[in-house]
Protein backbone atom coordinates (compact mmCIF):
# COMPACT_ATOMS: atom_id res chain seq x y z
CA UNK A 1 0.00 0.00 0.00
CA UNK A 2 1.17 3.54 -0.37
CA UNK A 3 2.72 5.70 2.31
CA UNK A 4 0.03 7.89 3.72
CA UNK A 5 0.68 11.55 3.80
CA UNK A 6 -1.39 14.23 5.30
CA UNK A 7 -4.54 15.93 3.02
CA UNK A 8 -3.96 19.34 1.90
CA UNK A 9 -6.18 21.73 3.80
CA UNK A 10 -9.84 21.73 2.84
CA UNK A 11 -12.38 24.78 3.11
CA UNK A 12 -12.80 26.08 6.65
CA UNK A 13 -16.17 26.28 7.92
CA UNK A 14 -19.15 26.63 8.69
CA UNK A 15 -19.12 30.19 9.66
CA UNK A 16 -21.88 33.05 9.72
CA UNK A 17 -22.45 36.56 8.69
CA UNK A 18 -23.55 38.27 11.75
CA UNK A 19 -25.28 41.28 10.49
CA UNK A 20 -28.47 39.83 9.26
CA UNK A 21 -28.89 38.56 12.80
CA UNK A 22 -27.52 41.35 15.37
CA UNK A 23 -30.62 43.05 16.89
CA UNK A 24 -31.46 44.88 20.15
CA UNK A 25 -32.18 41.80 22.13
CA UNK A 26 -29.72 39.52 24.07
CA UNK A 27 -28.05 37.22 22.86
CA UNK A 28 -27.96 39.21 19.54
CA UNK A 29 -26.86 42.97 21.59
CA UNK A 30 -23.85 42.08 21.62
CA UNK A 31 -20.06 40.46 20.84
CA UNK A 32 -20.16 37.35 23.58
CA UNK A 33 -23.61 36.77 22.97
CA UNK A 34 -23.75 36.59 19.42
CA UNK A 35 -20.71 34.57 18.95
CA UNK A 36 -21.79 32.45 21.96
CA UNK A 37 -25.25 31.68 19.77
CA UNK A 38 -22.98 30.72 16.68
CA UNK A 39 -20.82 28.84 18.18
CA UNK A 40 -23.93 26.63 20.00
CA UNK A 41 -25.31 26.45 16.17
CA UNK A 42 -22.15 24.46 15.38
CA UNK A 43 -20.26 27.42 13.34
CA UNK A 44 -16.72 27.61 13.84
CA UNK A 45 -16.48 31.06 12.13
CA UNK A 46 -18.15 34.74 12.48
CA UNK A 47 -17.58 37.33 9.94
CA UNK A 48 -18.26 40.76 11.57
CA UNK A 49 -19.88 43.40 10.88
CA UNK A 50 -17.55 46.92 11.08
CA UNK A 51 -20.57 49.21 10.63
CA UNK A 52 -22.80 47.50 13.61
CA UNK A 53 -21.73 49.48 16.98
CA UNK A 54 -23.04 46.76 19.29
CA UNK A 55 -20.82 43.99 18.07
CA UNK A 56 -17.32 46.25 16.98
CA UNK A 57 -15.98 49.16 17.05
CA UNK A 58 -14.12 50.20 13.81
CA UNK A 59 -12.28 52.76 15.14
CA UNK A 60 -10.98 51.69 18.26
CA UNK A 61 -9.67 48.53 16.33
CA UNK A 62 -7.62 50.47 13.99
CA UNK A 63 -5.94 51.82 16.58
CA UNK A 64 -5.88 49.32 19.57
CA UNK A 65 -3.86 46.47 19.09
CA UNK A 66 -5.29 45.60 22.56
CA UNK A 67 -8.91 45.96 21.87
CA UNK A 68 -8.18 43.62 19.03
CA UNK A 69 -6.81 41.29 21.34
CA UNK A 70 -9.82 41.39 23.28
CA UNK A 71 -12.15 40.96 20.71
CA UNK A 72 -10.05 37.59 19.61
CA UNK A 73 -10.60 36.55 23.26
CA UNK A 74 -14.23 36.85 23.58
CA UNK A 75 -14.29 34.81 19.78
CA UNK A 76 -12.25 32.46 21.33
CA UNK A 77 -13.50 32.50 24.63
CA UNK A 78 -16.90 31.43 22.93
CA UNK A 79 -15.59 28.39 20.64
CA UNK A 80 -15.69 30.71 16.94
CA UNK A 81 -12.82 32.03 15.08
CA UNK A 82 -13.36 35.74 13.13
CA UNK A 83 -13.33 35.49 9.40
CA UNK A 84 -13.12 38.54 7.59
CA UNK A 85 -14.40 42.33 8.70
CA UNK A 86 -17.02 43.67 6.82
CA UNK A 87 -17.35 46.55 5.30
CA UNK A 88 -20.45 46.51 2.96
CA UNK A 89 -22.07 49.61 4.08
CA UNK A 90 -19.11 51.75 4.03
CA UNK A 91 -17.98 50.28 0.70
CA UNK A 92 -21.48 50.86 -1.07
CA UNK A 93 -20.87 54.95 0.71
CA UNK A 94 -17.65 55.38 -1.76
CA UNK A 95 -19.39 55.98 -4.54
CA UNK A 96 -23.52 56.91 -4.26
CA UNK A 97 -25.14 58.47 -7.67
CA UNK A 98 -27.14 61.05 -6.48
CA UNK A 99 -30.51 59.07 -7.02
CA UNK A 100 -29.79 56.94 -4.15
CA UNK A 101 -28.41 59.82 -2.28
CA UNK A 102 -31.42 59.96 0.50
CA UNK A 103 -32.00 56.19 0.84
CA UNK A 104 -28.06 55.55 1.24
CA UNK A 105 -27.51 58.56 3.92
CA UNK A 106 -29.63 56.37 6.32
CA UNK A 107 -26.30 54.26 6.46
CA UNK A 108 -23.94 57.12 7.32
CA UNK A 109 -23.67 59.31 10.50
CA UNK A 110 -26.03 62.15 10.97
CA UNK A 111 -23.30 64.28 10.62
CA UNK A 112 -22.75 64.16 6.96
CA UNK A 113 -26.33 62.99 5.85
CA UNK A 114 -27.63 65.48 2.94
CA UNK A 115 -23.05 66.18 2.30
CA UNK A 116 -22.45 63.63 -0.81
CA UNK A 117 -18.51 64.77 -0.62
CA UNK A 118 -18.84 64.62 3.28
CA UNK A 119 -20.37 60.99 3.56
CA UNK A 120 -17.66 60.03 0.71
CA UNK A 121 -14.91 61.24 2.94
CA UNK A 122 -16.38 59.31 5.85
CA UNK A 123 -16.77 56.00 4.30
CA UNK A 124 -13.23 55.87 2.40
CA UNK A 125 -12.01 56.62 5.85
CA UNK A 126 -13.74 53.98 6.86
CA UNK A 127 -12.88 51.39 4.52
CA UNK A 128 -9.10 52.45 5.36
CA UNK A 129 -9.90 51.74 9.17
CA UNK A 130 -11.00 48.34 8.32
CA UNK A 131 -7.88 47.33 7.02
CA UNK A 132 -5.91 48.47 9.73
CA UNK A 133 -8.14 46.42 11.78
CA UNK A 134 -8.06 43.70 10.12
CA UNK A 135 -3.88 43.70 10.47
CA UNK A 136 -4.80 44.53 14.13
CA UNK A 137 -6.51 40.87 14.19
CA UNK A 138 -3.85 39.28 12.70
CA UNK A 139 -6.57 37.90 9.67
CA UNK A 140 -5.29 38.88 5.49
CA UNK A 141 -8.69 39.32 3.88
CA UNK A 142 -12.29 41.84 4.21
CA UNK A 143 -15.02 41.54 2.26
CA UNK A 144 -17.23 44.68 0.80
CA UNK A 145 -19.08 46.82 -1.68
CA UNK A 146 -17.65 49.22 -4.66
CA UNK A 147 -20.76 51.54 -4.96
CA UNK A 148 -22.41 52.32 -7.84
CA UNK A 149 -22.31 55.59 -10.31
CA UNK A 150 -23.31 53.67 -13.32
CA UNK A 151 -26.03 51.61 -12.30
CA UNK A 152 -29.05 53.53 -12.47
CA UNK A 153 -28.17 53.59 -16.18
CA UNK A 154 -27.88 49.47 -16.16
CA UNK A 155 -30.90 49.00 -18.96
CA UNK A 156 -29.67 51.30 -22.65
CA UNK A 157 -32.84 52.76 -22.80
CA UNK A 158 -32.70 56.06 -23.42
CA UNK A 159 -29.81 55.10 -24.97
CA UNK A 160 -26.51 56.35 -23.12
CA UNK A 161 -24.14 58.92 -24.00
CA UNK A 162 -20.91 57.20 -25.37
CA UNK A 163 -18.46 57.52 -22.43
CA UNK A 164 -20.84 57.41 -19.44
CA UNK A 165 -19.69 53.89 -18.47
CA UNK A 166 -16.15 54.57 -19.01
CA UNK A 167 -16.29 57.55 -17.16
CA UNK A 168 -18.34 55.72 -14.11
CA UNK A 169 -15.37 53.14 -13.58
CA UNK A 170 -12.83 55.86 -14.25
CA UNK A 171 -13.97 57.68 -11.51
CA UNK A 172 -14.23 54.13 -9.33
CA UNK A 173 -10.71 53.58 -10.05
CA UNK A 174 -9.77 57.17 -8.83
CA UNK A 175 -11.57 56.47 -5.56
CA UNK A 176 -10.82 52.48 -4.40
CA UNK A 177 -7.13 53.12 -5.39
CA UNK A 178 -5.66 55.16 -2.79
CA UNK A 179 -7.96 52.93 -0.55
CA UNK A 180 -6.49 49.72 -2.28
CA UNK A 181 -2.76 50.92 -1.45
CA UNK A 182 -3.81 50.92 1.84
CA UNK A 183 -5.13 47.31 1.74
CA UNK A 184 -1.19 46.73 0.08
CA UNK A 185 0.66 48.41 2.73
CA UNK A 186 -1.24 46.24 5.55
CA UNK A 187 -1.14 43.28 3.79
CA UNK A 188 -4.82 42.90 3.44
CA UNK A 189 -7.05 41.60 0.79
CA UNK A 190 -10.57 42.77 -0.34
CA UNK A 191 -13.64 40.69 -1.38
CA UNK A 192 -15.53 42.48 -3.64
CA UNK A 193 -19.78 41.19 -3.53
CA UNK A 194 -20.46 40.65 -7.17
CA UNK A 195 -24.06 42.18 -6.26
CA UNK A 196 -26.43 43.73 -8.62
CA UNK A 197 -27.07 47.58 -7.29
CA UNK A 198 -23.20 48.00 -7.08
CA UNK A 199 -21.50 48.58 -10.67
CA UNK A 200 -19.59 45.23 -9.97
CA UNK A 201 -22.28 43.28 -10.75
CA UNK A 202 -20.99 40.24 -12.76
CA UNK A 203 -17.66 38.90 -14.50
CA UNK A 204 -17.57 41.82 -17.20
CA UNK A 205 -17.66 44.91 -14.54
CA UNK A 206 -15.56 43.10 -12.36
CA UNK A 207 -13.13 43.60 -15.06
CA UNK A 208 -13.47 46.69 -15.58
CA UNK A 209 -13.29 47.65 -12.21
CA UNK A 210 -9.87 45.64 -11.78
CA UNK A 211 -8.53 47.52 -15.35
CA UNK A 212 -9.94 50.57 -13.51
CA UNK A 213 -7.89 50.50 -10.70
CA UNK A 214 -5.00 49.67 -12.87
CA UNK A 215 -5.10 45.52 -11.73
CA UNK A 216 -4.64 46.43 -7.81
CA UNK A 217 -3.50 42.44 -6.68
CA UNK A 218 -5.93 43.60 -3.47
CA UNK A 219 -9.20 44.32 -5.18
CA UNK A 220 -10.46 40.77 -5.37
CA UNK A 221 -14.16 38.66 -5.07
CA UNK A 222 -16.33 37.98 -2.66
CA UNK A 223 -18.01 35.05 -4.25
CA UNK A 224 -21.88 34.60 -3.86
CA UNK A 225 -23.93 32.55 -6.07
CA UNK A 226 -27.58 33.75 -5.08
CA UNK A 227 -26.79 36.94 -6.77
CA UNK A 228 -25.41 35.29 -10.10
CA UNK A 229 -28.92 32.73 -10.12
CA UNK A 230 -31.00 35.72 -10.08
CA UNK A 231 -29.01 37.64 -13.12
CA UNK A 232 -29.30 33.83 -14.37
CA UNK A 233 -25.33 33.80 -15.07
CA UNK A 234 -23.78 30.51 -14.96
CA UNK A 235 -22.05 30.58 -11.26
CA UNK A 236 -20.06 27.65 -12.24
CA UNK A 237 -18.32 28.92 -15.34
CA UNK A 238 -18.02 32.11 -13.10
CA UNK A 239 -15.74 29.84 -10.71
CA UNK A 240 -13.60 28.61 -13.99
CA UNK A 241 -12.91 32.29 -15.20
CA UNK A 242 -11.96 33.82 -11.56
CA UNK A 243 -11.13 31.61 -9.42
CA UNK A 244 -7.75 33.39 -8.81
CA UNK A 245 -9.44 36.47 -7.59
CA UNK A 246 -11.73 34.89 -5.31
CA UNK A 247 -10.46 35.29 -1.81
CA UNK A 248 -14.22 35.00 -0.09
CA UNK A 249 -17.29 33.05 0.06
CA UNK A 250 -21.29 33.58 1.15
CA UNK A 251 -23.16 30.57 0.96
CA UNK A 252 -26.53 32.25 0.09
CA UNK A 253 -29.16 30.16 -1.56
CA UNK A 254 -31.77 31.92 -4.07
CA UNK A 255 -34.53 30.41 -6.80
CA UNK A 256 -35.18 31.84 -9.89
CA UNK A 257 -39.12 31.37 -10.86
CA UNK A 258 -40.35 32.95 -13.95
CA UNK A 259 -43.71 32.72 -15.60
CA UNK A 260 -45.68 34.27 -17.53
CA UNK A 261 -46.27 37.29 -15.70
CA UNK A 262 -42.59 38.38 -14.53
CA UNK A 263 -39.30 37.65 -15.54
CA UNK A 264 -35.04 38.56 -14.35
CA UNK A 265 -36.35 42.23 -13.37
CA UNK A 266 -39.40 40.38 -11.27
CA UNK A 267 -41.98 43.43 -11.28
CA UNK A 268 -41.44 45.16 -8.94
CA UNK A 269 -43.18 42.74 -6.49
CA UNK A 270 -42.04 42.05 -2.97
CA UNK A 271 -39.22 39.50 -1.88
CA UNK A 272 -41.99 37.04 -1.31
CA UNK A 273 -43.56 37.51 -4.54
CA UNK A 274 -40.60 37.77 -6.96
CA UNK A 275 -39.85 35.44 -9.05
CA UNK A 276 -36.22 35.61 -8.10
CA UNK A 277 -36.13 35.49 -4.54
CA UNK A 278 -33.61 34.84 -1.65
CA UNK A 279 -33.54 31.52 0.05
CA UNK A 280 -32.58 29.61 3.20
CA UNK A 281 -29.45 27.24 2.35
CA UNK A 282 -31.91 23.88 0.52
CA UNK A 283 -34.75 25.71 -0.14
CA UNK A 284 -33.46 27.03 -3.09
CA UNK A 285 -31.84 26.20 -6.61
CA UNK A 286 -28.54 26.74 -6.21
CA UNK A 287 -26.14 23.36 -6.74
CA UNK A 288 -23.68 23.76 -3.70
CA UNK A 289 -22.60 20.27 -4.09
CA UNK A 290 -20.93 21.39 -7.57
CA UNK A 291 -19.64 24.75 -5.70
CA UNK A 292 -17.86 23.45 -3.43
CA UNK A 293 -16.08 21.03 -5.55
CA UNK A 294 -14.91 22.99 -7.90
CA UNK A 295 -13.49 25.69 -5.10
CA UNK A 296 -11.83 22.32 -3.66
CA UNK A 297 -10.51 21.56 -6.86
CA UNK A 298 -9.37 25.37 -7.39
CA UNK A 299 -7.46 25.57 -4.57
CA UNK A 300 -9.77 27.75 -2.65
CA UNK A 301 -9.24 27.69 1.45
CA UNK A 302 -10.82 30.29 3.16
CA UNK A 303 -13.55 30.14 5.13
CA UNK A 304 -17.41 29.39 4.06
CA UNK A 305 -19.65 31.72 5.31
CA UNK A 306 -23.64 31.63 5.87
CA UNK A 307 -25.38 34.79 4.69
CA UNK A 308 -28.90 34.61 6.09
CA UNK A 309 -31.46 36.58 3.29
CA UNK A 310 -34.53 33.98 3.35
CA UNK A 311 -38.14 36.04 2.07
CA UNK A 312 -40.24 32.96 3.62
CA UNK A 313 -38.13 30.97 6.82
CA UNK A 314 -37.22 32.90 9.93
CA UNK A 315 -33.70 33.88 10.54
CA UNK A 316 -33.08 31.26 13.96
CA UNK A 317 -34.35 28.28 11.40
CA UNK A 318 -32.44 29.67 8.92
CA UNK A 319 -29.10 29.72 11.08
CA UNK A 320 -29.46 26.30 13.02
CA UNK A 321 -29.81 24.46 9.48
CA UNK A 322 -27.28 26.21 7.74
CA UNK A 323 -24.52 25.01 10.16
CA UNK A 324 -24.87 21.37 9.48
CA UNK A 325 -25.57 22.24 5.76
CA UNK A 326 -22.37 23.64 5.00
CA UNK A 327 -20.42 21.20 7.46
CA UNK A 328 -22.15 18.35 4.97
CA UNK A 329 -20.81 19.59 1.57
CA UNK A 330 -17.34 20.30 3.07
CA UNK A 331 -14.89 18.32 0.81
CA UNK A 332 -11.52 16.33 2.94
CA UNK A 333 -8.94 17.32 0.44
CA UNK A 334 -7.13 13.89 -0.57
CA UNK A 335 -3.87 13.53 -0.44
CA UNK A 336 -4.13 11.04 -2.96
CA UNK A 337 -5.06 9.75 -6.34
CA UNK A 338 -7.06 6.58 -6.57
CA UNK A 339 -4.88 4.56 -8.44
CA UNK A 340 -1.81 4.86 -6.31
CA UNK A 341 -2.23 1.33 -5.52
CA UNK A 342 -1.28 0.11 -8.97
CA UNK A 343 1.53 2.69 -8.77
CA UNK A 344 5.41 2.04 -8.56
CA UNK A 345 9.00 3.04 -9.22
CA UNK A 346 9.60 4.76 -12.22
CA UNK A 347 10.92 1.90 -14.67
CA UNK A 348 12.33 3.30 -17.76
CA UNK A 349 12.96 -0.08 -19.54
CA UNK A 350 9.17 -1.50 -18.54
CA UNK A 351 8.39 1.63 -20.29
CA UNK A 352 9.73 1.19 -23.63
CA UNK A 353 9.01 -2.60 -23.31
CA UNK A 354 5.28 -1.67 -23.08
CA UNK A 355 5.86 1.10 -25.74
CA UNK A 356 7.27 -1.66 -28.08
CA UNK A 357 9.99 0.90 -28.52
CA UNK A 358 13.35 -1.18 -29.22
CA UNK A 359 16.78 -0.06 -27.79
Amino acid sequence: MPKSITPPRSIQGPAIFLAQFAGDEAPFNTLPGIAKWAADLGYKGVQIPTFDGRLFDLDKAAESQTYCDEVKGICADAGVKITELSTHLQGQLVAVHPAYDLAFDAFAPKPVHGNPKARTEWATEQVKKAARATRNLGLDTTVSFTGSLAFPYLYPWPQRPAGLIEEAFAELGRRWRPILDTYEDQGVDIGFEIHPGEDVFDGATYEMFLESVGGHKRARINYDPSHFLLQQLDYLSFIDIYHEHICAFHVKDAEFNPDGRQGVYSGYQSWVNRAGRFRSLGDGQVDFAAIFSKLTQYGYRGWAVLEWECCIKSPEQGAAEGAPFIASHLIEVTGKAFDDFAGGETDMAAIRTMLGISK
